[in-house]
């Protein structure tokens, strides 16, 4: 595992769990409102955490912990990603795997064999402005959808506990299009609207915020399609 960085306690990340979080080298989108620029592009390399701290860092805190939160970049690329989870579950804890969804294949081998205990699984945009805010509309990229559909449907369709959840950016994002995003993920479990904050660390600054009015706006009109819309970060 490609292992970059880690949150050694948090009440956020993983819901109704004290946890780690783990942030995983490397991804196949660009957003360029991306909080993770280093993880993303390769610049956190030399930075890797040894497998081995981590591994005495959950054995020490067993009972003290309650899960772990896998997020990155995308671990989705990381080839030994089931055999490490399956460690991590072996030690007692809860597994909340973070992903962009675009590697269906690994997602459903992972839920058949029980690896995660839930899912958050980022929403990017309505479809047609997929590959905008997902960076992949430069010369040069390709985006096909479907993979993301498809892990759409595989999560909607299982058992575990997921989420789908938007970071709402504007100069990226319309109010209008989350009629579209409701209409997609029609019947989902939860999806959370989460406000964009610019830090030092972001791949493209010069985003702004969209005001609490307007992020209310998006999530009633979200709310008429899933079980469970809420906003994340709206002061």
């Amino acid at each position: 595992m490609l292992i970059c960085g880690w949150n050694k306690t948090t009440l956020l990340d993983y819901p109704e769990h004290v946890a780690a979080t783990l942030f995983t080298g490397g991804c196949n989108f660009r957003c360029p409102f991306c909080h993770n620029r280093d993880l993303v592009t390769g610049q956190a390399a030399g930075n890797e955490i040894k497998e081995e701290q981590v591994w005495r860092f959950l054995e020490k805190r067993k009972g003290i912990l309650q899960g772990v939160c896998i997020t990155g970049g995308e671990p989705t690329l990381q080839p030994d990603l089931p055999e490490f989870i399956a460690g991590i579950k072996k030690l007692g804890y809860k597994v909340k795997l973070d992903t962009n969804g675009y590697r269906p294949e690994v997602l459903k081998g992972l839920l058949e064999k029980g690896l995660p205990d839930y899912v958050a699984m980022d929403i990017k945009a309505s479809e047609k402005n997929y590959a905008r805010v997902a960076g992949l509309d430069r010369e040069g990229c390709h985006f096909d959808i479907v993979p993301i559909k498809e892990s759409v449907e595989i999560l909607k369709r299982g058992t575990i506990p997921y989420e789908f959840r938007t970071t709402v950016v504007k100069g990226l994002h319309t109010t209008e299009e989350f009629e579209d995003i409701g209409k997609w993920l029609q019947g989902a479990r939860a999806y959370y609207l989460q406000a964009y904050r610019e830090n030092e660390n972001v791949l493209c600054p010069g985003f702004d915020t969209f005001a609490p009015e307007e992020m209310e706006e998006m999530r009633r009109i979200v709310s008429g399609y899933v079980r469970y819309a809420a906003l994340r970060g709206v002061e």
